[in-house]
């Protein structure tokens, strides 16, 4: 057995340059853990906010939020993972960009065969995060209409395939014309390019002024007044993430102001704690990859001690699909 793992760990908040490559300890896993060696880590927004201090973690820590490989020893206690398998996770705490590491079992899935580690890698996190937006957040059914930032970035390209497949009209935001067309390619009904058009004013032609059922937004400051400003009387607003900013603080007079409207701020890692629900979440995920209905886009890789350049691409917005290191 491999005594130690390069490991990505920081030691303090800060740019990308606080990343740091280290050998850590590689041992054995005790009751309810197991020891996974990776083949691919994906890369969220999450870990940008961790290293930079929008989510302060104790430090040293290491990064990384998930990842897919084999499994290599099960602690006491773990039944639904065995040495040799295929497994694949998103998972806290914090730790995924690794060669090998022991952790919680709970949340580690065991991977179908005809999906490929990389693109397990790219897709456990931004797929079940889609998949708590579409079924575990506000009722939707076909015909809703939503309005989806980012729609041509990993967890966007995800959400227009997931919306075409349940028969949901999906209008994505993006910021140039080649990535609206991307959007649409996977299956978004429309997408506006932010640079050019008011997306509200645009949101507001495309439902003959009715508005949205339900705004999914990750972008935050940036977009959350206007994010508001598309739903329709009785909408839900579901801000799940803030890469351009926290979002301002709200009155909640506004919501009845702009017609009773319904607001919420879910995490992946709250439905995910709970093993029984993370593991349906998974197998949900895998039956529409393995089906054909959602596709993986794997548009960036970078070798582990890259990680730095990888966070940048992210920052700058520069990507699209998702992004994996490869090990």
């Amino acid at each position: 057995m491999q005594k130690s793992a390069k490991t990505v760990v920081i030691h303090q908040h800060g740019g990308p340059g606080v990343l740091m490559i280290e050998n850590r300890p590689l041992g054995a896993p005790g009751p309810g853990e197991v020891r996974i060696r990776h083949h691919a880590c994906g890369l969220n927004f999450i870990d940008v906010y961790q290293r930079a201090g929008l989510y302060p973690m104790d430090l040293p820590h290491a990064l990384g939020m998930e990842a897919a490989g084999v499994i290599e020893a099960v602690g006491e206690g773990v039944t639904h993972l065995e040495p040799g398998q295929r497994a694949a996770y998103a998972a806290t705490p914090a730790g995924a960009y690794t060669e090998a590491r022991v952790m919680p079992a709970a949340q580690v899935c065991p991977l179908p065969d005809e999906i490929p580690f990389d693109a397990a890698a790219a897709m456990m996190l931004k797929g079940m995060t889609v998949e708590y937006l579409f079924h575990r957040t506000t009722p939707l059914k076909r015909g809703d209409t939503v309005l989806f930032h980012a729609a041509a970035g990993g967890v966007g390209l995800i959400a227009c395939q997931w919306a075409k497949s349940e028969g949901i009209t999906l209008i994505g935001t993006a910021g140039t014309d080649d990535k609206c067309s991307l959007a649409q390619f996977n299956g978004a009904a429309h997408c506006i390019n932010y640079q050019k058009e008011n997306f509200v004013e645009r949101v507001a032609e495309l439902t003959g002024g009715k508005g949205v059922d339900v705004v999914m937004d990750s972008i935050g400051a940036d977009t959350f007044g206007g994010s508001l400003d598309c739903l329709k009387p009785l909408g839900m607003m579901i801000s799940f993430g803030n890469a351009s900013g926290s979002v301002p603080l709200l009155d909640i007079g506004t919501l009845a102001q702009k017609g009773s409207l319904k607001i919420t701020r879910p995490t992946l890692f709250t439905h995910l704690s709970d093993q029984v629900v993370c593991q349906a979440m998974a197998r949900r995920l895998f039956g529409k990859v393995t089906g054909g209905e959602v596709k993986i886009h794997i548009d960036q890789r970078f070798p582990l001690d890259q990680v730095a350049d990888a966070h940048r691409a992210l920052e700058a917005r520069q990507t699209t699909g998702s992004t994996v290191l490869e090990l």
